[in-house]
């Protein structure tokens, strides 16, 4: 096997099952029969996943969220391209807690809002610009933990969570007042989507410069190939996909890890135009908000996402590529998510 076809990829998280696809597709052996020695890199806290990627010797591939790439890109800090799009929805939350009363984001005035550092708050600070709300001005900007810890203990009066993630965080864990686990209908839930500020999230991106090499498209077309193989395993086989999670290394239960998998998947499922294909509507509003909210000064210059990569990947893929009959399946909550 040459060098060129070890490869890295740079995860915006630890291993968890929002990264089931790329785990399942290396536990199935869909990388190895592609020609690829592939080793998952894990992301972290402290970790700036997007710098990473973009270091000249760094990981071949990066899954990162759209915005902080943009951002980093637009700032001359990184060459990074998006050449596959793999959630085709947004995952983030604004929580609080029900006696709060915030149901809306215009009550976001004159509250502590917790948000993610890292280029992972612009949803939120986008969302609350739309209604004329201004971070220091408005409302106060808290750098809150990648967990619901201060949510709960009232440090803060609205937690950016996602829905695979933070959401079951809180849910998995007892309410004093009432001595059994906390349940949806103590929280309140502001969702991006809903509100038309959500940003394309999970992309997979690769370095212009790398891509510029003789022979990185294919190595690339043979990742996409293998990457997509390994979701649409993981739509229809949720149960072993978990299994293969537990394997990876998390540090997360099963019954987290269970919850996750089944919000994961309706974020990709069903991708209309094939999955790993960049809508081009999707992609607009991502930028219109990111501007809005003074993410970015100007839109990208064409080129900044690809889909001939992913389209050759497809090509070759037989399957079900576009999952329109998906169904979410169901799952339940159990204390400390084991």
């Amino acid at each position: 096997m040459s060098a060129a076809d070890v490869i890295r990829v740079q995860l915006q998280w630890v291993p968890q099952a929002q990264f089931a696809g790329e785990i399942s597709a290396q536990a199935q052996g869909f990388y190895e029969a592609e020609g690829l020695s592939v080793t998952l890199v894990p992301g972290g806290a402290d970790i700036d996943t997007v710098a990473e990627g973009s270091a000249p010797d760094g990981p071949e591939f990066t899954v990162s969220w759209l915005p902080k790439a943009l951002a980093a890109v637009e700032a001359g800090d990184s060459d990074l391209v998006s050449i596959a799009q793999v959630f085709q929805r947004s995952g983030t939350r604004a929580i609080s807690l029900k006696d709060s009363g915030i149901t809306s984001v215009e009550q976001f005035r004159g509250k502590k809002v917790g948000v993610w550092d890292f280029g992972n708050e612009y949803e939120v600070t986008s969302g609350a610009a739309k209604y004329g709300l201004r971070a220091g001005v408005d409302y106060e900007r808290v750098i809150q933990a990648f967990d619901m810890s201060a949510l709960l203990a009232r440090e803060i009066d609205v937690a950016e969570a996602m829905i695979y993630d933070g959401y079951a965080q809180i849910l998995e864990q007892h309410n004093l007042a009432t001595g059994r686990l906390y349940e949806p209908a103590d929280l309140n839930v502001i969702d991006w989507n809903v509100e038309g500020s959500a940003m394309l999230q999970d992309a997979i991106l690769a370095r212009r410069s790398w891509l510029s090499i003789p022979g990185n498209e294919d190595v690339a077309v043979r990742f996409l190939r293998a990457t997509f193989r390994g979701w649409m395993y993981v739509r229809d086989n949720p149960g072993a996909a978990i299994n293969e999670v537990m394997a990876s290394g998390t540090t997360q239960g099963r019954g987290h890890q269970t919850w996750q998998l089944n919000e994961i998947n309706p974020l990709i499922w069903p991708s209309p135009a094939n999955i790993g294909t960049t809508d081009s509507a999707l992609w607009e509003q991502t930028i219109r908000v990111a501007i809005e909210g003074g993410v970015l000064k100007a839109a990208p210059p064409a080129g900044a996402f690809r889909n001939d990569l992913a389209a050759r990947a497809l090509d070759a893929i037989v399957g079900d590529t576009k999952g329109l009959g998906f169904v979410k399946g169901t799952a339940g909550f159990t204390a400390g998510g084991n």
